[in-house]
């Protein structure tokens, strides 16, 4: 029996502080006292200000209780003493009169900041200017750009609860709510039940996963993950890759990161990666003090030229930095090198996690295996020759009208799975449907064939970000253009397509209706929890997964709904398969919120974002900062995001 559902969650989200607007530009550019600031804003100061300010609401405060609201169009280049507007004077003459001037005269004010620009407000044509002094933002607005590393862990640590106190939250709530006393809920006839829903979940087994060495002692070779985590201490990777020859360039000054400090780093290092298989053999062919993204390319050339089968170029970084996106355009589309970036923090002070962490990144990006899922207790889907896809399109951030959408697919390129190749375009501004996904398709069953020497039988793509309201467009062109790669590559070639797609951002919370099961201090289910009944579709087939481990906050669990199967999967088979592969991540020692495809292709995106990225007048921060790509062609936007042959044999987003 089928009964309707209400759901209800506990969201947070960033709100702007009421409070002048002098004070606000304090806090964009960083100025401790606004009195020491005497001189105009600099362009980049300008263009800083403008972003973070423009399209918010502010009022007045210079005509008393009048407090006006405007939405604030743009800033002005010029300081209120300098900027002018045409003022239509008594006689119906119009002259020029500057800001200060008009506040002086009609308003008997003298300007505290002349020096300051002012908010251009309203309609872009009306020419209203306001200095910043006679303005405060309003209250209650809410943020919705991206926010700063900083910014995203204050949140994060005001908001997280643990999985029994956002359930005692939400039933609280439902109690203020008092729905049933509702005159209209009761006019129709309705009652909503003041507790949740009680369903059985499923655990599903997590896979074993097998690592290098003599096949003898199994349990030397062979870890068995426990809630989602398991350990490769005293185990080598499957393939560990040999590294004879490889370079240091540390962007850091020296002195925040002294000699003495990459030499224990490159020592301690070696020990771990020696230990995992993966032998770092003998010191660097070369290790210099770099400044600046304008040194990469030059350096790296030269490294390229001077050391034959240079393998890896370790990049030592400070903070946060332009370098970082010059590295991965050098590296990755320019000349095909492998390079790891390090925090300059992680070199002078080295952990074991995280030097280990860096090696499972290292020996991926030169070609290696890390681990694969022990073949004898895979499900049956992996008996014939099978590829997995992942889809996802990433989308420049909220207000920005220009830059274009990046779409990214990757496909495994082994039995394991554990190889993956990557293929991506950039496309209209946010378009979610993949444009070329026959063309990428085509790229990766293609690479397929020349990996394995098979032809996939079955084709099971994971498609990331997709609302409900989009499936039925996404669905018709997207699986009609893995049906024209597969036909455009032999006639006659029809595998079996299993479509399904992947929601993180949904508000379904799963909490143990038994104490005793809750996992950790989060309190959260235990990984491998499955649901298909209940709070699930009534005719269509879908399924919620929470794949991880919880560890802080209330676990999300990943919502799997398959809109097109000829491969006829039973609701098992599926679940077991998509938990599988995600313990088949390689940047982590455990199991992951959604399937290793669906990840890579995300992290695929999010790298070509990088790629975009101008170097001579960018910041660095890939995602919300991609230059002027407003202005650029498409097909040079093509052309940047284009990873050079050699890097595309390698997993080079990991």
């Amino acid at each position: 029996m089928w009964k309707m559902m209400l759901n209800i969650d506990v969201s947070a989200t960033a709100f702007y502080k009421a409070q002048p607007v002098i004070d606000f530009l304090c806090e964009v550019l960083e100025i401790q006292n606004i009195n020491e600031q005497r001189r105009p804003l600099t362009d980049s100061q300008r263009v800083k200000f403008t972003k973070e300010i423009k399209g918010l609401k502010i009022e007045i405060t210079h005509c008393g209780n009048m407090r006006r609201k405007y939405r604030v169009c743009n800033v002005t280049r010029r300081p209120a003493q300098t900027q002018t507007f045409p003022l239509q004077l008594e006689n119906g003459q119009t002259v020029e009169c500057t800001v200060a001037k008009y506040f002086k005269d009609k308003h008997r004010r003298i300007l505290q900041y002349p020096h300051l620009p002012c908010l251009q407000v309203g309609q872009e044509q009306r020419h209203t200017y306001l200095p910043l002094e006679v303005c405060n933002i309003v209250a209650g607005q809410r943020c919705i750009k991206k926010l700063t590393d900083t910014q995203t862990s204050t949140m994060i640590k005001a908001t997280a609860r643990s999985a029994p106190d956002r359930e005692k939250e939400i039933n609280n709530l439902v109690h203020k709510a008092g729905f049933n006393k509702d005159p209209y809920v009761r006019e129709f006839g309705l009652s909503i039940s003041t507790k949740m829903v009680e369903i059985h979940g499923r655990i599903i087994q997590a896979p074993k996963i097998q690592y290098g060495g003599k096949q003898l002692q199994q349990n030397r070779t062979q870890a068995i993950p426990n809630q989602g985590v398991w350990d490769m201490r005293g185990k080598q990777f499957h393939t560990g890759v040999e590294i004879r020859v490889w370079a240091i360039a540390c962007f850091a000054p020296q002195h925040q990161c002294r000699e003495e400090s990459l030499r224990n780093f490159t020592a301690q290092l070696q020990k771990i990666s020696n230990d995992a298989g993966m032998p770092i053999i003998g010191q660097p062919c070369f290790c210099k003090y770099a400044v600046g993204a304008d040194q990469v390319e030059p350096m790296f050339k030269h490294l390229k030229k001077t050391f034959n089968g240079l393998q890896l170029i370790v990049v030592v970084l400070p903070g946060k930095t332009p370098v970082y996106a010059e590295v991965k355009r050098v590296g990755d589309t320019l000349l095909g090198i492998a390079t790891q970036c390090v925090q300059v923090k992680n070199v002078n002070r080295t952990t074991a996690q995280t030097l280990s962490n860096l090696c499972l990144k290292i020996n991926v990006k030169l070609g290696g295996v890390n681990n694969i899922l022990v073949p004898s207790f895979r499900p049956a889907v992996f008996l014939k020759p099978v590829i997995f896809l992942g889809a996802d399109v990433t989308h420049p951030p909220a207000g920005d009208d220009k830059k274009p959408s990046i779409a990214a697919l990757v496909g495994s390129m082994d039995a394991h799975p554990s190889r993956y190749c990557a293929s991506v375009r950039v496309q209209t501004h946010r378009q979610e449907i993949i444009a070329d996904l026959a063309g990428m398709c085509r790229e990766l069953l293609m690479q397929f064939y020349r990996s394995t020497r098979f032809k996939p039988t079955r084709i099971v793509m994971y498609r990331d970000g997709v609302s409900e309201g989009q499936f039925p467009q996404v669905l018709a062109h997207e699986l009609r253009a893995i049906r024209e790669a597969c036909c455009s590559l032999e006639q006659g070639y029809q595998p079996g397509i299993t479509f399904i797609v992947v929601q993180k951002r949904h508000h379904t919370r799963l909490f143990c209706a038994d104490k005793m099961e809750q996992i950790g201090k989060s309190g959260n289910i235990p990984a491998g929890t499955t649901v298909d009944t209940g709070i699930t579709h009534p005719t269509e087939f879908d399924f919620y997964l929470c794949s991880h481990a919880g560890i802080q906050g209330t676990s999300r669990p990943s919502h799997y709904h398959v809109l097109w199967d000829d491969n006829d999967f039973s609701a098992d088979e599926l679940q077991s398969t998509t938990y599988q592969l995600c313990h088949t991540y390689v940047r982590c020692t455990r199991s992951v919120s959604i399937p290793a495809p669906a990840y890579y292709a995300h992290l695929v995106a999010f790298r070509a974002r990088y790629h975009l990225v101008e170097k001579d007048h960018d910041s660095g921060e890939g995602s919300h900062h991609s230059g002027s790509s407003g202005g650029r062609s498409f097909e040079d936007m093509m052309r940047a995001v284009k990873v050079h042959a050699d890097t595309l044999r390698v997993m080079y987003f990991a």
